[in-house]
């Protein structure tokens, strides 16, 4: 089968190269007894921590060569007896490695049916950005019908998953973006009002008092203005750190005005059965109300991953970046 492999830590322009490899086996470290979900792929996601994998530089690095890619759509092949799944369901899934193939295996804990109203490109973006969302938002930020809450990064992936989550849970939303390319996607996403990075801000947070909520996925320099956005008992949900700049915070700010800073990893809920179940039901829920939409803004083919990455790299994407693979 087809697969994209990582070969060396040169980069997105030289890391990259299609290889003809053995199909999978349906074994899986996190599956019971490693019994697991063998999908036919046609559509991969991509996503940050691949361009970190392309330089050598993320926390999940095999050995070389290796192929990447966490998320998966497609027909499932062959599953386990008890897995609720059969021969020919849509699926969409986490396969944490191995998901830029023909062919990708992922567990039952981490493969949802694809809703009919989403194609594969979608279902493609679905696990990694909203319910990652969805955990940092609900589980751990607590965000609740009626407060207001800041996106950094609105316009990415999981910024737009952030955005359209908020607007099914009754949440209003300031998104902050790079430019006005990525506010018109921002406000497509459902974002209540959108501000310029470049712009103030803060100061629109202000206006009503602060916001409720700042949910970061961009880091850097921004992060006392985050803060100051913040009214007393606010949340600041760190998700990540798109910038390449780890910030730091004086905890007198914290402890001053009362306010939280909510780490958000997602893997937590995937090692916990009952979590899990509820991200999978909250998510499923607001795609079947119509308020989830994945927006996939760029699709490319397989062999094609490499520019995938570096649009990604250039922070030149909007929504969310796909590889579409050809039917057999």
């Amino acid at each position: 089968m087809r697969a994209v492999q990582i070969v060396n830590d040169a980069g997105p322009s030289a890391a990259l190269r299609v290889a003809e490899i053995a199909v999978p086996a349906r074994v899986h470290p996190r599956a019971p007894d490693g019994d697991a979900i063998l999908i036919d792929v046609r559509a991969a996601g991509v996503s940050f921590p691949e361009v970190l994998q392309s330089y050598g530089r993320y926390q999940l690095q095999p050995p070389l060569p290796f192929v990447p890619g966490s998320e998966v759509a497609g027909y499932v092949l062959a599953a386990p007896d008890g897995s609720g799944f059969r021969v020919g369901d849509r699926v969409a899934a986490c396969t944490d490695l191995a998901a830029w193939a023909d062919v990708a295996v992922a567990p039952a804990s981490t493969t949802v049916r694809l809703a009919d109203r989403l194609d594969f490109a979608q279902g493609a973006s679905l696990l990694l950005n909203y319910h990652t969302a969805y955990f940092a938002m609900v589980t751990r930020g607590r965000i609740r019908a009626g407060e207001t809450m800041l996106v950094h990064g609105a316009a990415g992936g999981v910024g737009t998953a952030a955005l359209q989550l908020a607007a099914g849970l009754g949440v209003a939303t300031l998104a902050v973006v790079s430019t006005p390319e990525k506010a018109e996607v921002a406000r497509a996403a459902g974002a209540t009002r959108v501000v310029l990075a470049e712009d103030d801000w803060k100061a629109a947070a202000q206006e009503c008092g602060g916001v409720h909520a700042v949910l970061d996925t961009v880091g850097g320099d921004r992060i006392l203005d985050s803060l100051r956005a913040l009214q007393d008992g606010g949340r600041l949900i760190v998700v990540g750190f798109a910038s390449g700049e780890i910030p730091q915070i004086r905890l007198n700010r914290v402890l001053l005005r009362n306010l939280d800073v909510i780490g958000v990893e997602w893997s937590y809920a995937l090692e916990r059965p009952e979590v899990n179940r509820q991200i999978v039901e909250g998510v499923d829920r607001l795609v079947e109300d119509g308020f989830v939409t994945p927006m996939v803004q760029h699709r490319f083919p397989l062999e094609r991953a490499a520019e995938a990455l570096a649009l990604l790299e250039e922070r030149r994407a909007t929504g969310k970046v796909v590889l579409e693979l050809d039917s057999p």
